[in-house]
């Protein structure tokens, strides 16, 4: 009888994490008054925001153009985003490089009524075959990307096109709490491990000059409340104190949306949010907790993590931290975390580049992914498209585009026996 207690209760724990809200939870240790601000915080995240003017003054200033209503339609459930390709709606944004002098940093494909949006994604897919040991075979899809339907004229030629998928935003604080210096690149290791992960250094808004990037696919924001920031002002077009633009990424060329009524007001200090609301915002994805892993006993597990080791996916993907106590956050101070990430670019090889650079990185660098919660993707926003793009539509492809310093680990996860094949995937979908 106390066998099945004990299994009904494990059972019921590994499934309370594997719900639509895993991503969603605070983390622990919060005061009562921190709790009411994280659930403030999950509001207005939430929020559906409205064109200008509106009765309802603390929602308006959408757009004019625009990807998003909210924050929370790019990260469902606090997680991963989607490309296009099927019923669900796509939150993939197109970055330009060097920014367009008529369509600016992004491609807004909305617009308020009244406006012309500035175009239509398309994505084109072409697929090449991929051998592993042992005969099977993987098909990978490489993406193409362009734009329909320009609203304003054609793209500068030099122009790039960067695919981006919003990524989870959960942890984020965790990842904002490790000490500066302990993300600095190890030059010794570099040299025996062949891998030169390097910091991308950005300008910071907040700290008035360079500071280490940390968010962001390229790691192009040094802090939570700047990705937030500019987040609202380039997908939503809301401005606030650190981006006062009222017409969001529209650029002098778009007259007419920069001219548009907008949602500013004396109550938000000229702008559309306040620096309070902006707050209330950075403190949500600052204590969104990370999931635990879940049946990290469990053989194929334990196989799959030692192997992931064995075949040098640590050496980038790194384990465990410590955050350190010098986070604004006292809950956030001193805390073991298992994130799977240096938080450094590396070289991911040319079939990743995307032809941007954004701060120092270069068009083949990626900052590494935080690996935490990777395995909760399906249950929680209903699919399993990986890397910056969506473009792999499961852990084995998304392993397999690995290039550049990381080939050689790919390789060797190629190389394996199936079934250490499959104990690595049966590892990262623990995450």
């Amino acid at each position: 009888m106390r066998f099945i207690t004990l299994l009904t209760i494990l059972l019921w724990s590994t499934a309370a994490h594997a719900d639509p809200d895993a991503f969603s939870r605070p983390v622990t240790g919060l005061s009562d008054h921190q709790r009411a601000t994280f659930h403030l915080g999950n509001s207005l995240f939430r929020k559906s925001w409205r064109p200008a003017p509106d009765a309802a003054t603390a929602s308006d200033g959408l757009g004019p153009l625009f990807n998003a209503r909210s924050c929370s339609d790019c990260h469902v459930r606090d997680g991963r985003g989607q490309p296009p390709g099927d019923q669900s709606e796509s939150s993939l944004i197109l970055r330009l490089y060097p920014a367009d002098p008529t369509y600016g940093q992004q491609i807004q494909d909305h617009a308020i009524d009244g406006h012309p949006p500035e175009g239509r994604v398309s994505v084109r897919y072409t697929e090449k075959t991929v051998s592993l040991a042992g005969g099977e075979t993987v098909h990978l899809r490489k993406p193409t990307y362009s734009l329909l339907e320009p609203g304003y004229g054609p793209l500068v030629q030099r122009t790039q096109l960067s695919a981006r998928v919003a990524p989870p935003v959960f942890g984020l604080g965790l990842l904002e709490a490790i000490k500066e210096r302990h993300l600095k690149p190890n030059p010794i290791e570099d040299l025996r491990d062949g891998i030169s992960g390097r910091n991308n250094e950005v300008e910071s808004k907040l700290h008035d000059g360079r500071r280490l990037g940390r968010f962001g696919w390229k790691a192009g924001q040094a802090t939570i409340a700047e990705q937030v920031a500019v987040a609202l002002s380039n997908d939503i077009g809301i401005a606030s104190h650190l981006y006062p633009a009222l017409w969001g990424d529209c650029t002098k060329v778009q007259a007419d949306c920069r001219h548009a009524p907008h949602g500013n007001s004396e109550r938000h200090g000229g702008l559309e949010v306040s620096e309070k609301v902006l707050r209330h915002l950075t403190f949500y994805m600052q204590t969104l907790a990370p999931p635990p892993q879940r049946t990290p006993a469990d053989p194929q597990v334990k196989l799959g993590e030692s192997m992931f080791k064995d075949i040098g996916c640590i050496d980038c993907h790194k384990a465990r931290w410590i955050t350190s106590n010098l986070h604004p956050l006292e809950v956030l101070h001193n805390r073991e975390i298992h994130p799977y990430t240096d938080l450094l670019l590396h070289d991911m090889g040319e079939g990743l580049a995307d032809g941007a650079r954004e701060g120092a990185s270069d068009p083949r660098e990626w900052r590494t992914a935080p690996l935490w919660g990777i395995g909760l993707t399906q249950a929680v926003n209903g699919h399993t498209y990986f890397l910056h793009d969506g473009r792999a539509r499961n852990l084995l492809e998304a392993i397999l585009w690995h290039g550049g310093e990381a080939q050689q680990a790919r390789d060797n996860f190629a190389a394996l026996h199936k079934l250490e094949r499959d104990a690595i995937l049966a590892f990262l979908n623990s995450l």
